[in-house]
């Protein structure tokens, strides 16, 4: 059984991650990933919302076919 407390992040843990991104990528690059990951959330929200639409579109054919 998973500890629930096992995945939970404090300000230490946040400030530990930052610096091992700055490390890593260094200063200039983040900005760069920020941006590439908020626009592939943004893509896939969009897609799912597409998605919901479509899947509503056809239950409320199939509904109107069935009662007719």
């Amino acid at each position: 059984m998973i500890h629930p407390f096992l995945f939970s992040l404090g300000a230490p843990e946040i400030i530990l991650i930052v610096l091992v991104l700055l490390l890593l990528f260094g200063g200039r690059k983040i900005p760069e990933l920020m941006r590439g990951l908020g626009q592939g959330m943004k893509e896939f929200k969009k897609a799912s919302k597409e998605d919901d639409r479509t899947t509503s579109t056809d239950t409320n054919k199939s509904e109107q076919k069935d009662n007719n």
